[in-house]
């Protein structure tokens, strides 16, 4: 039985480095916080599930990132996607390994995804296709950015929180936001989603 939201992340993955330029560590997991946290803005739920981290270099995946560094992708991602060393050197916070990631195979299955989340997806990958991760990493460093708030607030290495992406353009209330939240959880509560 294949992992639903697995399939949703590697949709994601594959899309964006098929309409993306240069998609490495950084751009990778800027391109899947911007993904979660816009679609969250908007209709309070993230796609992957991933919690996202407060690191040098702007938001991290740690779930995705421990399991590249360990080499124990899931088994859908090892059999599309070639994580390629970028460079012998490790960045000191966390040994921050940089890489590549190829595609072993380019067709991509929308059908993981709701009409709403494909939209999303081709939202992001617009907005950042030419993107450096420089360029990228300097967005999500932005004042009162949830990384810049996450950071003042609770330090390096830590949790952001998704509710820091609401804001005056946000089209959802608190009390809605606040189920929506809760009902994710419940459904993630027992690994990520079957």
């Amino acid at each position: 039985m294949k992992d639903f939201t697995n399939q949703k992340i590697l949709t994601g993955i594959k899309f964006f480095v098929k309409n993306t330029k240069n998609v490495g560590r950084t751009k990778l997991f800027k391109l899947l916080y911007f993904w979660d946290f816009l679609h969250f803005k908007k209709y309070g739920l993230s796609i992957t599930g991933y919690q996202y981290y407060s690191f040098p270099f702007g938001p991290v995946p740690l779930e995705l990132y421990n399991q590249i560094v360990d080499e124990k992708l899931p088994d859908e991602f090892k059999q599309e996607l070639d994580i390629v060393d970028d460079d012998p050197t490790e960045d000191d916070f966390y040994n921050y390994k940089k890489f590549k990631v190829l595609l072993k195979n380019k067709k991509i299955d929308f059908d993981w995804l709701s009409p709403i989340e494909k939209k999303s997806l081709e939202l992001v990958a617009e907005i950042f296709k030419y993107a450096t991760a420089a360029e990228m990493t300097e967005i999500t460093h932005l004042h009162n950015s949830p990384w810049d708030k996450t950071l003042k607030e609770l330090g390096m290495g830590k949790p952001i929180d998704y509710q820091l992406a609401i804001d005056d353009e946000s089209s959802l209330d608190q009390d809605t936001i606040n189920s929506y939240l809760t009902l994710q959880k419940e459904i993630f509560h027992h690994g990520r989603l079957q």
